[in-house]
């Protein structure tokens, strides 16, 4: 029975991984203070398409109000160079559809992440097995990490390749295949912008299992080995 335990606990720290490492990318996508503005300007896209970085921004904040699910549509319009024009094009808005749709899906998962989560550890501290929870969760926590290691590296070593393996797993269409020259949503976040986003994701995520870890390890102290 200790076996199963131990391996209940291993599900409960890998659902605490993924709770965390889809909260850390909503930190970066929707709560980071001025990452979007610190990325246009180190980018210069405001340059690039022509805009007002005031103008950038609001189209910026009523696009992820889409993907939260508070916007119904991405009608936005606003001034490029002298013209005032609508900012997506019907290309762009199927695509972003299709990420709203990732987006929404992900909390869905969340939801039911910490559900499992409170489930097996309100199960197991109930049969006064917590040693047996602390642990999971620590092997949990490495079985993941260790995915995700390899993951990065992959990515480190071909960015481009993986990045585009990573849309053809997620999308079951092109229209995530951007033209520079007639789209402005790959203009605004270029490549450089996602391994940006990539290394703050991962920054955030490495140190909140790190922190989950080290508390289940001075958790684990105050329980007695027998239990």
């Amino acid at each position: 029975m200790t076996a199963l335990y131990k391996g209940m606990g291993f599900l409960a720290g890998l659902a605490l991984m993924i709770i965390l490492l889809i909260s850390s990318t909503e930190f970066v996508a929707y709560y980071m203070n001025g990452y979007y503005e610190k990325e246009y300007a180190k980018y210069q896209v405001t340059e690039a398409i022509s805009i007002e970085m005031e103008d950038l921004l609001t189209v910026t904040d009523e696009m992820m109000d889409y993907l939260k699910g508070d916007r119904e549509d991405l009608e936005i319009y606003t001034k490029i160079g002298n013209t005032e024009r609508e900012f997506f094009n019907a290309k762009e808005k199927k695509h972003m559809q299709d990420v709203q749709k990732l987006f929404l899906d992900a909390q869905k998962i969340r939801f039911w992440s910490v559900l499992l989560v409170i489930l097996i550890s309100g199960c197991l501290l109930y049969l006064k097995k917590g040693r047996c929870l602390l642990k999971g969760i620590q092997w949990g926590i490495l079985g993941f990490m260790t995915l995700i290691g390899i993951l990065a590296g992959l990515m480190a070593y071909n960015f481009n390749r993986y990045f585009t393996l990573f849309h053809l797993l997620l999308f079951n269409n092109d229209d995530w295949i951007l033209n520079p020259d007639t789209d402005l949503l790959i203009n605004i976040v270029p490549e450089s912008f996602f391994r940006d986003t990539a290394f703050w994701i991962a920054g955030l995520f490495i140190a909140g299992a790190l922190l989950i870890w080290i508390l289940a390890w001075f958790l684990l102290k105050g329980i007695k080995t027998g239990e």
